[in-house]
């Protein structure tokens, strides 16, 4: 049985305006362009093609709102780094992504990294953006595409870069390590701010 059996796309937003009501609980997720982002959110909700997934940078250029049970939703940021989108189309990401940060419903953070590159300066970024006054977790994603040892060097190295900052697991949406952990951790957050 899926976590998560009635997630369904609600609204791509450009512009604050456009979010849904402030109520309930949300969790965003972001990472750096083509991290695995689109990837982790369908198989943390078990739906595939949810959210779209692509081998081009900055597919996702607007933020989308999944709704997993009425009040309780998703959000998906524009990847960033590297982005395809036109530059009048990234002006606008940092309101988008400040108006969403002083939702009352925002309750906390997944960060999507490449388990192979590490926490870079664009994650502590927004580890800035986030903290302190939302819980943070990094997902460290395609993890299957390490092997053992370099899975341990990786998540002692992120643990050791995060601090006390953030939790961190290994993941991976193809071999699907860590999925259990993470979607319990997605659920507590929403049914507990």
């Amino acid at each position: 049985m899926a976590t998560f059996p009635n997630a369904r796309f609600l609204i791509s937003a450009a512009a604050p305006e456009q979010y849904p009501a402030d109520r309930g609980a949300e969790v965003a997720f972001a990472g750096r362009s083509n991290a695995g982002k689109s990837s982790a959110i369908n198989a943390l909700l078990g739906r595939q093609g949810l959210a779209r997934t692509s081998k081009t940078p900055g597919r996702t250029r607007l933020i989308n709102f999944f709704e997993l049970s009425p009040l309780e939703r998703i959000v998906d940021l524009p990847g960033y780094g590297y982005a395809s989108a036109p530059e009048s189309e990234r002006r606008t990401w940092p309101r988008l992504i400040e108006a969403l940060r002083a939702r009352a419903a925002l309750r906390g953070l997944f960060v999507i990294v490449d388990a192979r590159r590490g926490v870079g300066p664009g994650d502590e970024a927004l580890l800035e953006w986030a903290l302190p006054r939302q819980q943070v977790h990094v997902l460290l994603s395609k993890a299957d595409k390490l092997s053992r040892n370099e899975s341990r060097q990786a998540l002692a190295a992120a643990a050791q870069a995060l601090g006390a900052r953030a939790t961190v697991q290994l993941f991976s949406a193809h071999a699907r390590t860590g999925l259990e952990e993470a979607q319990t951790l997605l659920a507590g957050w929403l049914l507990n701010p």
